[in-house]
């Protein structure tokens, strides 16, 4: 062990009356980093799990990209999508698409006695995958729906379920209006589902592709459109920028034109939204940045006040400025150790017990979820701890020149 390491560990151990000063604020240098670090690590950790969960969310209820028509029709409204076998192909035979299904909506009221709320109805066909729904159903169970037959089976949101006064098993009356005439159809409830994303759960049902496409008289093979899965949310705008180059402005059987969009383009502002959040995460990690710099600085101070006379008494015996520096940074890089060791254990027990227990709740109708989320990821957690590392490590050479004292006679005898 070197004179340097051998006398800070002194310093940072040593705890007598004498230290009236400097332990107080080394205490306060190894919360601040302590916390500093454990604030940086949940913040993170949180951020990553809201994108994680509305991103699912909504990507559950429209993939990561949509084939759609860009043309209308005659009274204004959007024309169906033909999706045919030629159209069906060139989606699954673009690399990284692992999944296409078909879909068709049409917009519908439901009413009871005492109720009534507008829904969006979804026909969904064999091909569709519902493990989305299934793992949000709350209630009842999922039907097998059809493209062939109709079953006037209907799954519907929670939110709408308690506004109508709805449970599994209920007969609900649902009309649609069309050019010519009012249609009118019954379903039976057969699943409720809840995901927390108002701006989805107050409007969608889910019915058989067969009812919808008769509702909007449409033929067997006409849509609203093609919903498109790939492996990760990352790889969803690059498949569909490749998509686009093959479908975008073609003409299908019905002279409309085709047209493919991403998630984010078809619901902008809810992943504006999420990036917002990345600029708070940066203006936090900013903060404590700043904040543990400063208590590391002035307790490292308030230590080389406090023993300047071992100051001068080292450099009356021969030792150079550039021994005390490495004195002093031996004892900043204990205390930032020490500091981010407690920040990091911190950091991590409040995430694993939020995750597992969900103790901090939220506002589901403003935040999509009812708790808060974490996503542990440990690539950001060492990218977080390198960081803290390496700007401690800057403070710490950067501040040790302070240590630089003249005159050993002086400084021997300084009160």
């Amino acid at each position: 062990m070197g004179l340097e390491l051998f006398i800070a560990r002194r310093i940072y151990g040593e705890k007598s009356e004498e230290q009236r000063f400097s332990q107080p604020a080394i205490q306060i240098a190894l919360t601040g980093i302590a916390i500093g670090l454990a604030v940086m690590v949940v913040s993170v950790f949180v951020v990553l799990g809201f994108q994680r969960e509305v991103t699912d969310k909504v990507v559950g209820f429209g993939s990561h990209a949509q084939v759609l028509s860009l043309s209308l029709d005659e009274y204004g409204m959007l024309c169906p999508v033909v999706t045919n076998d030629s159209l069906m192909q060139a989606v699954t035979e673009t690399e990284g698409v692992e999944h296409a299904q078909v879909f068709a909506v049409t917009q519908g009221m439901l009413k009871t006695n005492d109720n009534f709320v507008g829904v969006q109805m979804k026909g969904v066909g064999e091909d569709y995958d519902l493990s989305f729904f299934r793992r949000f159903l709350v209630e009842g169970e999922m039907p097998s729906f059809s493209a062939d037959s109709s079953s006037n089976q209907l799954v519907l949101s929670r939110r709408i379920a308690d506004a109508m006064q709805l449970k599994c098993g209920d007969r609900v009356f649902a009309y649609f209006v069309s050019t010519d005439n009012i249609r009118a159809r019954r379903f039976t409830i057969a699943g409720i589902y809840e995901t927390h994303l108002a701006e989805f759960d107050k409007v969608m049902c889910l019915t058989d592709l067969r009812t919808i496409r008769k509702l909007n008289n449409w033929k067997a093979d006409e849509s609203s459109g093609v919903e498109i899965r790939v492996a990760g949310f990352n790889e969803g705008d690059e498949v569909a920028d490749c998509l686009a180059r093959n479908i975008n402005h073609t003409v299908d059987r019905i002279g409309a034109l085709r047209g493919v969009f991403s998630i984010r383009q078809i619901v902008p502002h809810i992943f504006s939204w999420l990036d917002v959040l990345d600029m708070n995460v940066v203006m936090i990690i900013v903060l404590m940045m700043l904040i543990g710099g400063f208590t590391i600085v002035s307790g490292l101070l308030i230590v080389m006040l406090e023993r300047i006379q071992m100051i001068g008494i080292l450099k009356a015996l021969g030792a150079t400025n550039g021994t005390v520096r490495r004195i002093f940074r031996h004892f900043s890089v204990m205390l930032v150790g020490k500091g981010m060791l407690i920040g990091n254990v911190v950091a991590l027990l409040l995430c694993f017990v939020q995750q597992h227990f969900g103790i901090v709740k939220l506002n589901p109708d403003t935040y999509y979820i009812d708790a808060v989320p974490i996503e542990f990821n440990w690539l950001y957690f060492l990218l977080i701890n390198i960081g803290v590392l390496l700007i401690s490590s800057l403070i710490i050479f950067g501040s040790s020149y302070l240590m630089s004292i003249k005159g050993p006679a002086t400084t021997i005898r300084w009160e």
